[in-house]
């Protein structure tokens, strides 16, 4: 085997992760759903001006995906996959607590949605790169609920139960 056709046999080696077409479209599904998902997130988040919007969203989907798949790939037992999404989640936390900011007084904390929105998403991703895609679809239309729906179902309880002005003397 000349010089050449080492090289070519190496980066072939090197790309052999997807060597079947049908690994190939679950490992392509997997992460155009997490990104997709991801990205449904982030774009409620960037509607109402957060900072962390679509690409953030979208990115975190797609690496919590890829580190299981990456995992379950490589043969991970249960125990390791466990380890592997520890790992996972505390590690999105410090990206979480940069969206959280603490004002001058004790009940001013702005970004605590927005992280939590960071978690949900990692969680999806996750979700997704283990597989378990309806699933991880359904957890995102539950999240967009939480974060469009119940804003206004709490606004509206609110309005319902104020006490009526007191009249004037």
């Amino acid at each position: 085997m000349n010089m050449w056709e080492s090289i070519l046999a190496t980066i072939v080696g090197e790309f052999s992760d997807l060597d079947d077409i049908a690994h190939t479209t679950r490992v392509t599904l997997r992460m155009a759903l997490a990104t997709l998902l991801g990205g449904l997130l982030g774009w409620e988040r960037e509607q109402h001006g957060k900072a962390a919007g679509v690409r953030t969203h979208m990115l975190v989907a797609l690496g919590s995906a890829l580190f299981v798949m990456t995992a379950e790939q490589m043969g991970a037992e249960q125990d390791a996959m466990s380890r592997v999404i520890q790992g996972v989640v505390a590690g999105i936390g410090f990206l979480c607590a940069g969206t959280i900011l603490k004002g001058r007084s004790p009940s001013e904390v702005k970004g605590l949605t927005t992280a939590a929105g960071i978690w949900l998403t990692c969680a999806i991703g996750i979700t997704v790169g283990l597989g378990r895609e309806a699933t991880a679809l359904l957890g995102t239309v539950f999240g967009l609920i939480v974060l469009n729906l119940v804003p206004h179902l709490i606004s509206r309880f609110d309005k319902e139960h104020q006490e009526p002005d007191e009249p004037e003397n």
